[in-house]
């Protein structure tokens, strides 16, 4: 092999190879989900919940730039990892150029659009005239991070599939360290507020990106971010957007339905809502490392469908399963139990806090469940499945959750708001189920193993 990191995609112990791709992309979550919780902890410091509600406002709208990363960041994985799996490392040369020019182009567009319908954005997210003007500064701020922050969200993907598992690590890690420590010399030491936040937040993007961009400048990397390798043909841009969009619209509409969760909620006033961002950030914690945990897995499964290697695929899918399980297990006890120290260490007003810790048990119901359901979203996109994949990851937060709101809101009133996420949970993981189950059997003939070749 030209890279002797892949070793462990092709004849490493499967658990140990889980372990060692896995761990690295949990890390780097786990960095993500502190970054998030930095800007809103560091803020509730100011004692002023309705910077606490401003942030909850702008969060969903800047995990736009995130889940368009995503297109190219699961898309390119996905190519990438058969293209090696298969052996045709110029075509993943190719696609991973095409990745990281795509990132700096839809960035540039995204920010500019930011900037020039600001007010209508505000508008749709649900900004009251308390939240406004704190809304709109810090969205005005970290759209200058657009293109850097779909970089960082790309690349963190992209290594794995050459198994530089720890490098796509050490980029996320170094963006969001760097923005944990400037948050509270920005926010609190020079009282720059919530404007403090966000410059922290587009310094700590601007370094993950650098870092990424050095890493194929220094040449030891077998992929290519050089102008010359950019292409669209070849099936470069079909085969990213293929799987991409349909992983991006998962990220999208979990911003659209927090934007529309939001505005439902400013109904029972600002501290709900505030409640409500940080009961999210909670189960964010076990989210992100369940994210992390099945895109450290994906690299593993796309090479095996490239190498054709069906046995090895079907035992890395049981043993991810396990593992999945115990994690979100482990984590939603830990989380549910520290529930009120967590939502205490953001929110003061006694009403906040009261509607906090009863939206965090309930989100948590189900969030034992959240690292199957990444794992078989993951295997789909492993295997180039895009209906399948854009079903699944659409359900989660899209067809199922947003009906869901509507619905339970008009039984339940703020409790309904919450229990939609719960509910959507479930019904995804089920059609996560029989989707993987009818696409692994439409490509590999019953019984087929070893070096079977899919059926056409």
């Amino acid at each position: 092999m030209e890279n002797k990191s892949l070793e462990m995609f092709d004849s490493m112990p499967i658990g140990k190879s889980i372990v060692k791709n896995a761990v690295p992309a949990i890390m780097a979550m786990i960095m993500v989900v502190i970054f998030n919780l930095a800007d809103t902890f560091f803020i509730g410091q100011t004692h002023n919940d309705v910077l606490v509600a401003a942030v909850s406002l702008a969060t969903p709208v800047f995990l736009i730039f995130v889940a368009l990363g995503t297109v190219f960041g699961i898309g390119g994985t996905s190519v990438i990892s058969r293209d090696i799996g298969s052996g045709d490392t110029e075509h993943a040369k190719k696609v991973s150029s095409f990745c990281m020019w795509g990132c700096i182009v839809v960035g540039v567009v995204l920010a500019v659009l930011f900037w020039l319908c600001m007010d209508q954005l505000l508008v749709f997210i649900g900004a009251t005239p308390d939240t406004w003007d704190a809304a709109k500064s810090y969205l005005n701020i970290v759209a200058i991070c657009a293109p850097f922050v779909l970089i960082s969200n790309c690349f963190s993907n992209v290594l794995r599939a050459e198994g530089q598992s720890t490098k796509a690590m050490m980029g996320m890690i170094i963006g969001n360290v760097l923005n944990i420590i400037l948050d509270p010399i920005m926010i609190l030491v020079f009282n720059w507020g919530i404007a403090g936040a966000a410059i922290a937040t587009v310094i700590g993007n601007v370094m993950g990106a650098i870092y990424f961009i050095i890493y194929f400048l220094r040449g030891k990397s077998m992929l290519s971010i050089k102008l010359k390798d950019f292409t669209m043909k070849e099936k470069v841009l079909s085969g990213v957007l293929a799987i991409g969009i349909p992983a991006a619209l998962g990220s999208l509409l979990l911003s659209v339905s927090q934007i529309i969760m939001n505005r439902l909620m400013a109904e029972y006033g600002d501290m709900a809502i505030a409640a409500a961002g940080v009961a999210m950030k909670v189960t964010l914690i076990i989210g992100m490392v369940c994210i992390g945990y099945g895109q450290g897995v994906q690299p593993i499964l796309g090479y095996c469908v490239g190498a054709e290697k069906w046995e090895r695929f079907r035992k890395v899918m049981r043993q991810g399963l396990l593992y999945a399980l115990i994690l979100g297990v482990v984590l939603t006890v830990v989380c549910f139990f520290g529930s009120g120290a967590m939502v205490s260490g953001f929110l003061t007003d006694s009403t906040a806090l009261s509607y906090g810790v009863e939206f965090s048990h309930i989100l948590l119901s189900s969030a034992w469940m959240f690292g199957i359901f990444f794992c078989f979203a993951n295997a789909l996109q492993a295997m180039g499945a895009a209906l399948p994949a854009l079903i699944v990851n659409i359900s989660r937060q899209g067809i199922v959750y947003i009906p869901a709101l509507f619905i339970l809101k008009s039984f339940m009133g703020a409790q309904g708001l919450m229990w939609a996420q719960p509910v959507a949970d479930v019904i995804s993981v089920i059609l996560g189920v029989v989707l993987y189950v009818y696409t692994f059997r439409r490509m590999v003939p019953k019984g087929a193993i070893g070096d079977a070749k899919p059926a056409k």
